[in-house]
């Protein structure tokens, strides 16, 4: 007597029809996350680069603190962290689950990680890039803009890509809390259900996204690397 095992696994040509709809919510939550990250984590960079030693406005006591917040926002794993602010979230969007629910927590995390990679950047500028802004009588936003970021933009845009990069990481993550995306896809249909053919699709199109991002990223920073001088 022979049993017929019938399959659990999506056929392969309806993938597509649920592969997109949820690279279509992870772009969506990473967009929105990076807009966040990139313009906040800039200003924190710039602002804990500024208030060392070596800035145009050295305070130690706002630079210590500020540093130990952003060394306190990178500490915590992120599904810790997105845990642990649940309240938070809920306070803030009136909800645990779905996009706004797994938007706060990827902004509270990409937040410092950013900032203490626009940080990082900008201290592996030589000391003179600040100094001559400063004997040409810019003015602070001038001397940030034009020479510090100016400068720093290849590092920059390299720390950019790495965002992005985990932003994504972080999204399929959020997938646990029903956040969509392709991280929900593998959860609910690939682990939940044993499908294979959705887990091998959805490790395909992380890997080739990841790949691609990478790779358009590290040109974009060859082609910004180039002498630059400082303009006022």
């Amino acid at each position: 007597m022979s049993v017929s095992v019938i399959s659990q696994d999506t056929p392969w040509p309806e993938i597509p029809a649920l592969m997109l709809p949820a690279l279509g919510e992870t772009a969506l939550m990473v967009g929105i996350v990076m807009l966040f990250v990139v313009s906040l984590g800039g200003v924190v960079g710039v602002v804990l680069f500024n208030t060392s030693p070596r800035g145009l406005f050295p305070q130690r006591g706002v630079h210590r603190v500020l540093s130990w917040i952003v060394n306190m926002g990178r500490s915590l794993p992120f599904l810790v962290l997105m845990a642990a602010i649940i309240p938070f979230t809920f306070w803030l969007t009136g909800t645990t689950i779905g996009i706004p629910a797994a938007v706060v927590p990827m902004i509270a995390a990409g937040i410092p990680f950013f900032g203490r990679l626009v940080d990082n950047a900008l201290r592996e500028l030589p000391g003179e890039v600040t100094a001559v802004g400063l004997v040409c009588g810019g003015s602070r936003w001038q001397i940030i803009r034009s020479a510090q970021l100016s400068e720093a933009l290849p590092a920059i845009v390299a720390a950019i890509t790495l965002n992005l990069i985990s932003m994504i990481e972080y999204s399929a993550i959020a997938g646990t809390i029903g956040a969509g995306g392709i991280g929900y896809l593998a959860v609910v249909y690939g682990y939940q259900r044993f499908d294979n053919h959705i887990m091998i699709a959805t490790i395909v199109v992380l890997i080739a996204l990841i790949q691609t991002i990478q790779f358009f990223g590290d040109r974009l920073v060859a082609a910004l690397r180039h002498p630059q001088g400082t303009s006022l």
